[in-house]
């Protein structure tokens, strides 16, 4: 009998009903936030991305909260988190695993070894979502990793050219690049794969709990369709929004197309 993942009845529903609204009231702050950004003005944009990836942090924590427990949503955090701080740094530093760039201010002066407090977090708010997706089309702890890898670099095809655009970051030139994503060194998405698997594949070892996976389904899928629709829209990166919608749409259709044929 095949399972059910968007709707199935959750072990920490117990956690009541104001935790399941908060989560959802957080989404909708995500989503409003990102319809805002495009249609804000440069200077504001850089304040307005750091709100964004810290309400969308606060979303993915709460939904791995309320339904999977708090040790959970603290490991994966950890995991997160954790690990996105230590690649940053080891970034910015020594030009591996992604190449030689640094950050500016654009977003916000806090931060810890050089590297904006809101970079961590938005590894943590795209990494929940991936394993999501990934845990709902496949089932063994390898292709866990691989698909919630490929989901999270593929995402970056969109993050990256928006944030070189808006000045948040700066890559040295002459390197390889991904054909349509000018500016943007491609070992910078390859590393962005290998680490994607490696942290993916730790959160695959976390107890693998069949909850409801509604919210964290929303966001994955929205990020999706308004990232393709930004960059071809908004942000005239049309070679964005193919390379992208094509890379990260091989999981988000997939996905997509699983949670309808399995809808309650």
């Amino acid at each position: 009998m095949s399972q059910r993942y968007y709707a199935g009845p959750s072990p920490r529903r117990s956690a009541g009903t104001v935790g399941v609204a908060v989560t959802w009231l957080l989404a909708v702050a995500v989503i409003a936030l990102q319809i805002a950004y495009p249609l804000t003005d440069d200077a504001a944009r850089g304040r307005l991305a750091t709100w964004t990836v810290t309400v969308f942090f606060l979303a993915t924590v709460s939904h791995a909260w309320v339904y999977r427990g708090v040790l959970w949503a603290g490991a994966m955090t950890l995991v997160t988190a954790g690990g996105g701080l230590l690649v940053e740094v080891a970034g910015t530093r020594t030009g591996l695993p992604f190449g030689d760039y640094a950050y500016t201010d654009v977003l916000g002066s806090l931060t810890v070894a050089d590297v904006p407090v809101a970079v961590p977090l938005a590894w943590t708010m795209m990494a929940y979502p991936s394993y999501v997706a990934a845990t709902t089309l496949v089932r063994s702890r390898w292709l866990v990793a691989l698909v919630g890898g490929w989901a999270l670099m593929a995402w970056d095809l969109f993050l990256d050219p928006m944030m070189v655009d808006l000045r948040a970051w700066t890559w040295a030139g002459g390197q390889p690049e991904v054909p349509g994503v000018d500016g943007i060194p491609a070992q910078n998405f390859a590393a962005w794969f290998a680490v994607g698997v490696v942290m993916v594949g730790l959160m695959a070892l976390l107890p693998r709990l069949e909850v409801s996976v509604a919210q964290p389904a929303t966001l994955f899928l929205w990020v999706y369709a308004s990232s393709v629709m930004a960059a071809a829209v908004f942000f005239e990166r049309p070679g964005v929004a193919v390379v992208g919608g094509v890379a990260m749409g091989l999981v988000a259709l997939p996905f997509a197309w699983r949670l309808w044929d399995e809808r309650g």
